[in-house]
């Protein structure tokens, strides 16, 4: 079948029954929620460092306390977790070597990239005087969050594959 845009979709294989939308398969949730998890569980642990409390207390004009870090980082890893899970089933569905945690840890160091741009590089350019200190800070802390987030969703996608 040729669709509108002249590309040959008959030879596309779907990830959810009966052809249906991503944005609504059952995988989608369950590797969003996963991802979510353990991004709010690796929040926690990081947070407990001295270095975290460090971190928090240098944020001009106002000091994050831990339980609004462990808030927020649920929705925040939710979301993230959402975006990557979702790409990540657009990429398999496309490519036929199965490599879902190398595929969801890119696109995990790719929404890092973003955050960082978007987040820790703005805050250094107007943050203290000791700004690329915390951005480095930042940065040792945003890692193991989104690793950790992109095997996990790597790793789901595998094993789900595998049951299904």
């Amino acid at each position: 079948m040729i669709s509108r845009t002249g590309h040959n979709t008959s030879q596309r294989t779907s990830t959810v029954p009966n052809g249906g939308s991503i944005i609504l398969s059952k995988r989608l949730y369950q590797l969003t929620i996963g991802g979510g998890l353990v991004f709010w569980a690796t929040t926690i642990a990081t947070s407990l460092l001295p270095i975290a409390a460090e971190y928090r207390a240098s944020f001009l004009y106002r000091s994050w306390s831990i339980q609004t870090v462990w808030i927020g980082a649920l929705p925040a890893g939710i979301i993230i977790g959402g975006c990557v899970s979702y790409f990540c089933l657009r990429w398999l569905d496309k490519d036929s070597t199965k490599k879902p945690i190398q595929v969801s840890l890119i696109l995990s160091f790719l929404v890092l990239a973003m955050a960082t741009i978007l987040i820790d590089v703005t805050r250094s350019l107007y943050g203290p005087a000791d700004a690329w200190y915390y951005f480095l800070i930042g940065i040792m802390l945003n890692v193991p969050r989104f690793v950790l987030l992109g095997l996990a969703i790597g790793y789901l996608y595998r094993r789900l594959d595998e049951s299904a």
